[in-house]
């Protein structure tokens, strides 16, 4: 199934008369990216993202990601996203799908390194298996995290991101509060908010 195939769900929930969404992209390069995107709609939460055959697979994780290993936090799979959607950052209009606020959390590359019985297995795999783990090499989080589908029935879409116990853990550290501003405007999700604000809004924000 093509990348285009894919992003049928996502496409067909927005209308891009409106909403400033990215349509598709490119792959970045050697290694695949993962993203992570504060998204302020109808409840704050993270969306974590990682590239694969040409789309963003994505998880909304209402907490955030953690750096403890203890912490098994709710990750709902939601629709692939297209490649551009890494670097999106703005205001999804009212009335459009996922409306609200949007800023890039934490980004960079990773490696998959999901394994059955003892041997390498690729991300296909992974996900029919529904435990996938990921070293992520990105600014705020780093090293080992596993996704694990719960299979508990009428749940289908839920998983739980767990941190890996490694040299990137840290039960101490609580970056979604600490470390709260984009990678790539610098703003809090607040600050976006007053940036962009929605249309029907003349509040001046200079």
């Amino acid at each position: 199934m093509g990348s285009t195939d894919k992003l049928q769900e996502y496409k067909g929930k927005r209308d891009f008369s409106k909403t400033p969404e990215p349509q598709g992209g490119e792959g970045s390069g050697d290694k695949p990216i993962f993203v992570i995107q504060q998204h302020d709609a109808s409840s704050m939460h993270y969306d974590f993202r990682l590239e694969h055959d040409g789309v963003l697979l994505s998880w909304a994780v209402p907490k955030g990601p953690s750096t403890d290993p203890r912490d098994k936090r709710l990750a709902v799979r939601t629709e692939d996203h297209p490649l551009d959607y890494a670097r999106f950052e703005g205001r999804i209009p009212e009335d459009e799908y996922g409306a609200g606020v949007v800023i890039v959390w934490d980004a960079g590359t990773y490696e998959n390194t999901s394994e059955k019985d003892g041997e390498a297995i690729d991300m296909d795999a992974a996900l029919k298996k529904g435990h996938i783990r990921v070293r992520l090499n990105g600014s705020k989080l780093a090293g080992g995290y596993s996704l694990v589908h719960t299979r508990m029935r009428g749940q289908e879409k839920n998983w739980l991101l767990i941190k890996e116990d490694d040299d990137g853990a840290d039960a101490r550290r609580n970056p979604v509060s600490t470390e709260p501003r984009s990678l790539i405007s610098g703003k809090t999700i607040e600050e976006m908010a007053k940036a962009v604000p929605p249309e029907n809004d003349t509040t001046d924000t200079a």
